[in-house]
């Protein structure tokens, strides 16, 4: 065997390692996403939502985004491709807002719909404006749906504390106490119990990716110098 061919089947097997890693970490890219994903109580936040592909590569016609019951009042941003409407639902108990007045409805859904759907492969991004609330702890989640030409997915799950993340999560906002805090959330330096399991969960693979990546690039620089040896 050649010096070349044993360098290629050498350098071959960190490379596919590496490739596999990729692939591990690419999934959680590919979501329907909220962020930021953590946000400070009492402030006030403009939090953007992204579609990054189609159905199975049919491309996006419409989305659907709920509004967590936490929140009332919600102002989406206009989008040139997009028509956008907000659906209302009765309040079970009517609420005071700051100036006093009676609010007896909150929005339950912002719909964007695509003037001309949006290709799999390009990305869009949606943004909503609201006041955060003050339960410091808690989280918001979003559920999506993204409708397509051909079929939907519903970006819907919710995974239970601890567990992980499910194969299409529902976009979600951490409330915590201070945009500090909400930075160290955001940076991964925030304490475990602040973060949300699909956060642990990502950043668990993206470690397992580099982990993985580096154990192969040794097993490849092993195989390379006995090759040299024997030569």
């Amino acid at each position: 065997m050649s010096a070349h061919r044993k360098l290629a089947r050498a350098v071959g097997l960190p490379a596919a390692v590496v490739g596999f890693s990729a692939l591990a970490i690419a999934p959680a890219l590919a979501h329907v996403t909220i962020s930021p994903g953590a946000a400070a109580a009492g402030s006030t936040m403009i939090a953007t939502v992204a579609v990054p592909h189609g159905c199975d590569g049919s491309a996006t016609t419409k989305i659907i985004i709920s509004i967590p019951k936490q929140l009332v009042e919600v102002t989406p941003s206009r989008n040139a491709n997009w028509d956008v409407t907000k659906t209302m639902t009765k309040l079970a108990t009517p609420e005071k807002a700051d100036d006093g007045d009676e609010i007896t409805e909150k929005v339950n859904t912002v719909v964007y719909t695509a003037k001309t759907p949006l290709p799999d492969g390009y990305r869009d991004a949606f943004e909503l404006e609201f006041d955060v609330p003050k339960d410091v702890g808690t989280t918001m989640v979003f559920p999506t749906i993204q409708k397509c030409e051909e079929g939907e997915t519903d970006w819907t799950q919710v995974a239970a504390p601890g567990a992980a993340e499910p194969e299409n999560p529902a976009p979600t906002v951490k409330i915590v106490a201070s945009p500090a805090a909400a930075t160290a959330f955001l940076d991964g330096t925030a304490p475990t119990s602040a973060k949300s399991s699909s956060g642990g969960a990502s950043k668990g693979l993206a470690w397992s990716g580099l982990i993985v990546g580096i154990v192969g690039l040794l097993v490849g620089a092993g195989a390379l110098a006995k090759s040299s040896r024997k030569a």
